[in-house]
C-alpha cells in the first residue's frame, strides 16, 4: 500500500449464501481454495451454511491470495439462529480473538492486523528458511491470508479485509517465542497480538532453533531491517540456544551482536526492546541460562534501550503457580498455551511499566499483571488448532 493511500477494502466475503451487497464475494460451503479463485476454505473443513453465515462443529481454515504487507482484517460474528462462540487465529496459530460470544440477538464485527510476509528481501537475496519452515511452517511464508475459526461453535457471517499503514511490532528469537505450527507446543510471541488494538501488526520473524548470530546469518533480521520504517519496534529474546556455545568468548560476541542490532535498529528509525529470556522449568530452584539474561541487562543498560524483563518475572510466575508448574510447560523448556499466554501477559506488563509509547495500543481489557497471582490454570480455557505433533521444536 502506498504512503497516503485511502483505506479501501481489498475483499469482501460475505459468507453462508444469503444475499451480497455489491463488491461482496458470496462464500458458500463448496469454496474450497484454489488459486484460480485466489480464496476459499482448506482442506478439511466441514462447513455448514445458517441463515447468513458459516458454521461449523469444528475449527476450520479460510484463506486468500494476499502478497506482503500488513492487513485489518473486519469479522461479523454471529446468525440469528442461536448461540455461537469463536475463537480467531491466524497464519501460524497467532491468537487475534478469543471466545467471542453472540446469541440470536445480536450479531458482532470485530478488527484485528494480521502481518504477511514472504521470503524475499528485496532484491538482496532472501531468507535462509530451515527445512520445517518449508513444510509444517510454511503458512507463516506463503502467499496467502489463512485464518483459523476454533471453539466451541464457530460461525463467521462477513469478512473485510484491508491493506494498512500501522506501525509494526516486531519479533526476533527462538523457539520459546516463535509461531509454533501444531499443538502441544506455543509461544509468547503467538499469544501476543491478541493484546494489542487494530492499529498495530505483529510481526514475528522468531524460529525455533535460533541465536543471535544464526539469526543473523540466515537474514531474519536482514529481512526484519529491509521493512522497518520509522515508529516500529524490534523485541529481541536470545538466551537458550546461545548459551550452549561453550567457546571463552562466546558471551562477549553475543553482546557484541546484541549491540550491532540495536544500533541498526535505530538507523532504520525504530525502537529496539531487549527481552531477556524466560527460565526454562528447572528455573525455579537455580538459573539455567549461563548468564546470558544477566549479558542482555548489561547491554541494554548500556545502550539505553528499553528493556522487558521476563526472565524475572518468568520465575516469579512459574514460583506461584506451585504444583501446577507443570501444567505451564510441555517439556522442560517449551510452553503450552497456558505458559505462553500468561508469558504474553508478562511482555505486555512490561510494555506498560516500561512506559513506551507502544503502551497505547494494548487492549482496553487489559487491566494489568502480576505474575505472582497468574490466571487460575483450573479455569483456563483455549481451543486446540487441529493440527497435533508430538515432535519437539528444535532447541531446548
Amino acid at each position: 500500500m502506498r504512503a497516503g493511500a485511502a483505506e479501501e477494502p481489498i475483499h469482501k466475503f460475505a459468507f453462508g449464501g444469503g444475499h451480497s451487497l455489491p463488491g461482496e464475494i458470496q462464500v458458500t460451503p463448496a469454496n474450497f481454495y484454489s488459486e484460480a479463485a485466489g480464496y476459499g476454505f482448506e482442506p478439511g473443513a466441514e462447513v455448514t451454511a445458517a441463515n447468513g453465515c458459516i458454521t461449523s462443529t469444528k475449527a476450520f481454515y479460510f484463506s486468500t491470495k494476499l502478497p506482503e504487507g500488513n492487513y485489518r482484517v473486519t469479522v461479523t460474528f454471529g446468525d440469528k439462529s442461536g448461540d455461537y462462540t469463536t475463537t480467531v487465529k491466524a497464519e501460524l496459530r497467532r491468537l487475534m480473538l478469543e471466545h467471542i460470544h453472540t446469541d440470536s440477538s445480536q450479531r458482532v464485527t470485530r478488527s484485528f492486523v494480521v502481518n504477511l510476509r514472504g521470503t524475499r528481501i528485496g532484491n538482496e537475496g532472501e531468507v535462509r528458511l530451515k527445512e520445517r519452515e518449508k513444510t509444517t511452517e510454511w503458512w507463516d511464508w506463503d502467499d496467502k491470508l489463512t485464518l483459523e475459526f476454533n471453539d466451541a461453535r464457530p460461525c463467521v457471517a462477513a469478512i473485510e479485509i484491508t491493506q494498512v499503514e500501522v506501525p509494526t511490532l516486531f519479533i526476533l528469537g527462538d523457539s520459546t517465542v516463535c509461531d509454533q505450527p501444531t499443538e502441544p507446543w506455543n509461544s509468547w510471541g503467538q499469544m501476543l497480538p491478541r493484546f494489542f488494538k487494530p492499529e498495530i501488526a505483529v510481526a514475528n520473524h522468531a524460529e525455533s532453533g535460533e541465536t543471535i548470530a544464526g539469526a543473523l546469518s540466515a537474514h531474519r533480521f536482514g529481512k526484519v531491517f529491509s521493512l522497518m520504517k520509522a515508529g516500529d519496534y524490534l523485541f529481541v529474546q536470545f538466551g537458550h540456544n546461545d548459551m550452549k556455545d561453550k567457546q571463552p568468548d562466546a558471551p562477549q560476541k553475543y553482546k557484541a551482536r546484541l549491540r550491532q542490532v540495536i544500533a541498526q535498529t535505530r538507523a532504520c528509525g525504530g525502537t529496539p526492546v531487549v527481552v531477556t529470556s524466560m527460565e526454562r522449568k528447572n528455573g525455579i530452584s537455580h538459573p539455567t541460562l549461563a548468564g546470558y539474561p544477566a549479558a542482555a541487562r548489561e547491554i541494554a543498560t548500556q545502550e539505553k534501550c528499553a528493556l522487558i524483563d521476563l526472565n524475572t518475572t518468568s520465575v516469579v510466575f512459574y514460583q506461584a503457580l506451585g504444583t501446577n508448574l507443570g501444567r505451564a510447560f510441555q517439556d522442560g523448556t517449551h510452553h503450552n498455551n497456558y505458559g505462553s499466554y500468561e508469558l504474553a501477559k508478562c511482555v505486555v506488563e512490561g510494555i506498560r511499566q516500561s512506559q513506551l509509547p507502544l503502551a497505547k495500543f494494548i487492549v482496553d481489557d487489559f487491566d494489568g499483571f502480576d505474575p505472582a497471582h497468574p490466571d487460575p490454570v483450573e479455569t483456563f480455557r483455549m481451543p486446540a488448532s487441529p493440527r497435533h505433533s508430538d515432535v519437539k521444536p528444535l532447541g531446548n
